[in-house]
């Protein structure tokens, strides 16, 4: 199993001169003690207009800056929203970033999730399963051909000669985001990488792997040509420390994730500086739900290699690491990562070559995985149409 850190960019009110500023110095430093520790990959998520949220708005910039202070670890899009970038400007961000990184870019799409995000750009909500599509037939073949071009009904791109070309061939790997049981299965059928951006139990991800992989053999249908990239990915809420009671008081601020997401696709927009998002989650924290104890990888090294143990049976290929979120502090961030690679990650990289024997076969279909009735794994959808 690989493991990788994820970066939103949260805020919380209230804010000084510096704030921003600190944040994402202190982003960045975690992230060169991500590679420095052997850690995987760093996702980093596009959002606009999401005060304390995410003020995460131009991710390339910021991944540029990683690739300058790092040498190994890999450089996620998690994920750029091609509803509100135009296509060609995205295959020349993500050559770019290849480029300077050395080749150690990871291409995650999406969609975006509400009209917060995508009306000011002028795209309806309605379109922008449309949209994506299309994007994805005017962007893939800009990493390879020497001259692209693309008529549908949102884009009418002439031909032009997209360049720079990426330094990996015949391009970067290509993920897309899914929050749902429907993406996770679209995933399968386009041949993407499955960036599961949700919070789920070993259960519900061994449904999603499967239905995965039985679209991925059984009904493919990719968007356009394109190298397919089986893979898994699973987010989780993430604290390593001594004792779990220590893990739980560290990661008091995780849960702020979850609130604020829902916040925003269950409100629509809101007026700018009107609102204390932070506030509004101490209230929501004093609730029975806002005051259970937080779950996923957070816990002490023995707690959190159990949890993973299970999600290693079920095939996840890469764990997702969010512990950059609400109030989490920097110094207890970095601790988290650095008692993780100490005392549990070493062993399950040494399990890689086995994980990926067990894909092959898998992918060969000598290892045939069980059908799951996957309607009690369907989750509700939190995008929203408020206007």
């Amino acid at each position: 199993m690989k493991f990788s850190i994820f970066l939103e960019h949260q805020l919380p009110r209230p804010w000084g001169p510096d704030s921003e500023y600190n944040l994402f110095q202190e982003s960045l430093d975690q992230v060169e003690l991500a590679d420095k520790l052997g850690y995987d990959c760093v996702w980093e998520v596009e959002h606009h207009f999401l005060e304390e949220y995410s003020h995460s708005a131009q991710p390339e910039v910021f991944l540029a800056a990683c690739s300058q202070r790092t040498k190994n670890i890999r450089l996620g899009h998690g994920i750029i929203h091609l509803t509100t970038n135009h296509p060609y400007r995205v295959a020349e961000k993500v050559a770019s970033l290849d480029l300077v990184s050395n080749g150690r870019v990871e291409f995650g799409m999406g969609e975006g999730s509400s009209v917060t995000e995508l009306h000011p750009f002028d795209r309806r909500f309605r379109d922008k399963r449309g949209i994506f599509l299309e994007a994805v037939q005017a962007i893939i073949p800009g990493f390879t051909q020497p001259g692209v071009e693309f008529k549908g009904e949102f884009f009418d791109l002439p031909k032009r000669a997209i360049i720079p070309k990426p330094l990996q061939k015949p391009h970067p790997p290509l993920w897309v985001a899914c929050s749902q049981m429907d993406t996770v299965r679209d995933a399968g059928r386009w041949g993407f990488g499955a960036l599961v951006f949700t919070f789920k139990n070993p259960e519900y991800a061994q449904a999603w792997v499967h239905a995965y992989y039985d679209e991925f053999l059984n009904n493919p249908d990719p968007i356009c040509d394109y190298q397919k990239n089986p893979n898994v990915a699973v987010v989780n809420t993430f604290m390593c420390a001594e004792t779990d009671e220590k893990a739980q008081e560290m990661a008091s601020g995780s849960t702020f994730f979850e609130f604020a997401l829902n916040f925003y696709n269950s409100h629509g927009p809101v007026e700018p500086g009107s609102l204390n998002l932070w506030d509004e989650f101490l209230e929501w924290k004093k609730t029975p739900r806002g005051s259970r104890p937080i779950k996923g990888l957070v816990g002490s090294p023995d707690t959190i290699r159990k949890t993973l143990q299970e999600y290693r049976e079920i095939g996840i290929d890469q764990m997702i690491l969010l512990n950059q979120a609400g109030k989490n502090t920097h110094e207890d961030i970095c601790a988290s990562l650095e008692l993780f690679a100490s005392e549990v990650m070493p062993e399950f990289h040494a399990a890689e070559a086995e994980h990926l024997e067990w894909k092959q076969k898998v992918l060969n279909r000598e290892i045939v995985l069980e059908k799951i009735d996957t309607d009690q794994f369907q989750q509700a959808s939190t995008q929203t149409q408020v206007k």
